[in-house]
């Protein structure tokens, strides 16, 4: 009984969150009638698709995290003042895509950095932003100055610049060297843009000679004569007293919130590992006599004391399952969902199809026969008879028929079976899965599909034990895993063809731990006797678990999934690549893709697939 009476208050709790953050972000950018969406959930675990136009903010869970919630006033601020500073208009920006991105990272900067000056509240919000996103994208490890991309180091050099305040320390040693390696032009353009960040136009001019001078783009000549125009009168543009309260108001939004919590986080001073927990995935990790190094989480010199955790583990694995798909409903209810997985095909098959098609003709041409002439053995060639005829002196020639040599290979499609991916995203990605299998089947190229949720909602009997155990600090993973078979990789797809039915199944989809379920994948990979492994992830976000999420460190589900990932893609014997629907997974994945929306799936699907398959061309070394 306790769930009906708690979903509610957390719902109207995100409800009057998310309306409090989107009239704040409407205020402050000047844009009353701004569309606001959140990623994941908006109403319950239901997605929806974002609009044209509108501006999106990160996911927030249920339990309303304080660090959720920083993330989504930052995310909200930084767009809010790109609205209010920012006009569209013909800057020049650099035609290169590195020097573009690097052009356009500035321009956020400069709105964040001068439209914050005032306002302190925001200029906090801004800052804690910052350094999350440094401890996302891993600046503590990056040590030399190609360790760091251009944008990112040079973002960081303009925001200096123009606060004239030391970058947070997450950012490591690699931007000291970035710095150390700017010649006096970089650092003339870099004191022009502080100088000039009031002005758009001036800002970009400066832009354009700071990345010149880094030898990102080509600066025109009139540009080089050019001198920045002295700063416009700019406070009389902007009403600081009509900003600041409405960044006072949301700035108080956080602690309300945080006093809310449903009382699961962990006592400060507890930091002990509980003694219940199974075998660690670090441990699994090595099974193969390479050790990996743990290391530092991302955002230690962040967090508190107690974020130090380096080691992965589950409070108990008795709960968790992994499951055949037709074991999960019976056989009536399997047609039924793949009449309706049918029905939805209807409306993608074309287009996928003919992508399929154009990979299978890639495929067999790998595998077609071929002859060679000229030789001493083998079938008469009747061609060349002509020759023994006009000088019988010369011999006979032969030929023999020979294959290209292909090998063999296995192919995992690991699909994300989360709350979030409800709807269109898991419908075209169980189709995709379909008309993959049957492509690849065709090649003689096996197909194990799987997928990944939780058994319950908010831990379940994992969660249950613990609690009746005294809420041990730090317990680790926190809820009953369900990993799910919908293909093996010896199971012909006419066998398993309606299990992928199974994922448009109401009440499958839960939470996402995504980890260990890509470890499971690998393992399972691992066993194959095939010389070429292939591991395709299907995702739309970060890993979410709201029991886990109360009892551990914010960031211990990602962490994980980052060792894990960089375990699998230090592994020769396996070729990762990921695909991301409406989330970017660069961050995480070496080799992977983001698409704005589900209908892109089948045509990302087939075309990385493509570039693998490609003749002559091994993937890991276009890495």
């Amino acid at each position: 009984m306790s769930a009906p009476q708690t979903s509610p208050t957390d719902e109207d709790r995100q409800e009057r969150f998310r309306q409090a953050t989107i009239a704040t972000l409407r205020a402050m950018g000047g844009a009353p009638e701004q569309g606001v969406d959140f990623q994941g959930a908006v109403s319950g675990n239901r997605k929806t698709a974002p609009d044209a136009g509108n501006v999106e903010l990160p996911y927030l869970s249920r339990h309303m995290h304080d660090w959720e919630i920083r993330k989504i006033r930052g995310a909200a601020d930084a767009a809010a003042l790109r609205m209010r500073y920012h006009a569209d208009r013909n800057t020049n920006a650099p035609a290169e895509p590195v020097a573009r991105q690097a052009f356009d990272a500035l321009e956020q900067a400069r709105c964040e950095v001068y439209g914050s000056r005032h306002m302190a509240g925001v200029r906090a919000n801004l800052e804690q932003k910052l350094a999350q996103h440094c401890a996302e994208i891993g600046c503590n490890r990056m040590k030399t100055r190609e360790d760091m991309p251009a944008p990112v180091a040079l973002d960081l050099l303009a925001r200096e610049a123009m606060t004239g305040h030391p970058m947070p320390v997450q950012v490591g040693s690699a931007l000291d060297e970035w710095r150390a390696a700017l010649t006096p032009a970089a650092k003339a353009a870099l004191a022009d843009m502080a100088r000039t960040q009031n002005d758009q136009t001036a800002f970009a001019r400066a832009t354009t000679r700071f990345l010149g001078a880094c030898q990102l783009t080509t600066v025109p000549d009139e540009d080089e004569d050019q001198t920045a125009p002295s700063d416009l009168p700019s406070d009389e543009e902007e009403t600081t007293e009509s900003d600041a309260p409405e960044t006072e108001g949301q700035d108080q939004q956080a602690p309300a919130a945080t006093e809310e919590e449903d009382g699961y986080q962990p006592e400060s001073g507890e930091t002990g590992l509980s003694g219940e927990s199974e075998a660690t995935d670090s441990a699994e990790m090595s099974e193969d006599g390479t050790e990996e190094a743990a290391g530092p989480s991302d955002q230690q010199a962040e967090t508190g004391p107690s974020e130090a955790l380096n080691t992965y583990k589950a409070y108990t694995t008795d709960f968790d399952e992994e499951v055949n798909a037709s074991d999960l409903c019976d056989p009536d209810e399997l047609d039924r969902l793949r009449q309706k997985l049918d029905q939805q095909m209807s409306q993608l098959h074309g287009l996928v199809s003919r992508l399929a098609h154009r990979l299978q003709r890639r495929l067999m041409a790998q595998q077609q026969r071929r002859w060679e002439f000229e030789q001493e053995e083998g079938i008469l060639d009747a061609g060349r008879l002509s020759r023994v005829v006009t000088n019988p002196t010369l011999p006979l020639s032969c030929k023999h028929e020979c294959e290209t040599e292909f090998r063999d290979t296995v192919v995992t499609l690991l699909i994300d079976n989360s709350g979030s991916m409800r709807g269109r995203p898991i419908g075209t990605a169980a189709i995709c899965g379909d008309i993959l299998a049957r492509t690849l089947e065709r090649c003689g190229v096996k197909v194990e599909v799987l997928g990944f949720t939780t058994r319950q909602w908010k831990g379940g009997q994992s969660r249950e034990r613990w609690l009746k155990s005294g809420r041990t600090a730090h317990p680790g993973r926190l809820n009953d895993l369900r990993h799910i078979i919908y293909k093996d990789a010896d199971m012909p797809l006419r066998r398993a063809r309606r299990n992928l039915g199974l994922m448009l199944r109401d009440g499958l989809l839960k939470e996402n731990i995504d980890g260990e379920a890509l470890l499971w994948a690998w393992k399972r990979l691992r066993r194959r006797s095939e010389h070429r492994h292939i591991l395709m992830v299907i995702s739309d976000g970060a890993p979410v678990d709201d029991s886990t999420f109360s009892a551990n460190p914010h960031n211990y589900l990602e962490d994980h999934l980052r060792q894990v990932i960089a375990r699998i893609e230090a592994d020769r014997g396996t070729e990762l690549l990921a695909i991301g629907i409406g989330h970017d997974v660069t961050r995480y994945y070496r080799n992977s893709v983001t698409i704005s929306s589900a209908e892109d799936l089948g045509g990302t699907m087939m075309a990385q697939l493509s570039a693998l398959f490609a003749p002559a061309t091994g993937r890991r070394a276009a890495r």
